[in-house]
């Protein structure tokens, strides 16, 4: 009897011994820290963004020279942002970000008449070497055609080579005298008045966003 109780507790001993050993890490150390537990997602691993509005100026200065009559439709040009853009307490864009644009409209002011017309925009703005596509509304210049004043002009060049041909040699001379007056008065506008307009490199340039950007931090 004695024996069979023996062998009875060896058998639950060794029972025991076998379950206890098939137990997982987890299960054995529940209340432990486990060294090879997942990394949590958070502790700012990831980064975020933060919403440049609608609205918002953006300033830059012009690397190149843009003007009328030597810039055509659809140029590009390179600018750097001249103040940084702050959205609360963060800098969305910082100072020296690089950006860039297009000329959307490039017409040369007329010898005899029209406006010099000058519109650029800008397209894309890169911070953090990141680039972000903008639109923004156009800079648009305007200068008034010498159409009047012109023909003024080549009027009285011609009415004064008229009197000189007169004095010098009479009717037929009047004649040849006020071709040349016109020819000079024509050369003299054209030389005088027919300028442009020009944005130099270094010219600051305010761009206002049509619709917002995101922009990673």
């Amino acid at each position: 009897m004695r024996l069979r109780m023996a062998a009875l507790l060896l058998l639950m001993a060794v029972f025991a011994v076998i379950v206890g050993c098939g137990k997982s890490p987890s299960e054995v150390s529940s209340n432990g820290d486990s060294s090879t537990s997942a990394p949590s997602s958070g502790g700012g691993l990831f980064s975020h963004s933060v919403t440049v509005p609608e609205g918002t100026t953006i300033v830059v200065r012009l690397d190149q020279t843009i003007s009328s009559k030597t810039s055509h439709s659809g140029d590009t040009f390179t600018a750097t942002v001249a103040q940084p853009v702050s959205i609360g307490d963060k800098v969305a864009i910082p100072e020296g970000s690089t950006a860039s644009g297009t000329v959307v409209t490039a017409k040369a002011r007329g010898r005899f008449k029209g406006a010099a017309i000058l519109k650029v925009v800008l397209n894309q703005v890169t911070v953090r070497n990141s680039n972000y596509a903008v639109e923004t509304n156009a800079d648009s210049r305007y200068m008034k055609g010498k159409g009047k004043r012109t023909a003024t002009m080549i009027g009285g060049g011609a009415g004064l080579g008229a009197l000189i041909g007169g004095l010098a040699g009479g009717g037929k001379g009047a004649l040849i005298g006020a071709g040349a007056g016109a020819a000079a008065g024509t050369a003299g506008t054209a030389f005088t008045d027919n300028k442009d307009i020009v944005l130099p490199a270094e010219q600051a340039i305010t761009f206002r966003l049509l619709k917002p950007i995101d922009v990673k931090m």
